[in-house]
């Protein structure tokens, strides 16, 4: 079952024996809606779903546009700092050009992340912990 408790805000996954007392009980206590009352075969591996094969499409634009986020940079402030102008980091992040070996480098430099996450989304081959786990979500 998945449930959405309007304040706090939070969104809730139940699943085994009982679940219908348990959000009975929340009930009680805040306002809730069911958003899906579904088995658990219902589950599909989350590479299978629409939005992971969008998120796919872009992969190392994402990548880049998270890392800069995550440093506190705008688009503009990156240029910047690699000596580019800004439309250029927005075509990286969008898929509509890719960096080079050389850009690659000076990117993970300025934005202090590991060369083989902005380029492949993860550790290189080799390296420690390289290993991506795979997730499962609920369809709707």
């Amino acid at each position: 079952m998945l449930a959405l408790v309007k304040k706090p805000h939070i969104e809730i996954s139940l699943h085994g024996e009982r679940v219908d007392e348990l959000v009975d009980w929340i009930k009680k206590k805040f306002e809730i809606t069911v958003l899906a009352e579904e088995p658990e075969d219902e589950f599909v591996s989350i590479e299978s779903t629409g939005y992971w094969k969008e998120m796919e499409k872009n992969r190392v634009g994402n990548l880049l546009a998270g890392a800069r986020l995550k440093a506190g940079l705008t688009q503009s402030q990156l240029a910047d700092k690699l000596g580019i102008r800004q439309n250029m980091i927005s075509d990286y992040e969008r898929g509509r050009r890719t960096y080079s070996d050389d850009m690659a480098k000076r990117i993970s430099r300025v934005l202090k992340v590991r060369e083989g996450h902005i380029r492949y989304g993860s550790q290189q081959e080799g390296e420690e912990g390289g290993n991506r786990e795979k997730g499962a979500v609920r369809t709707s």
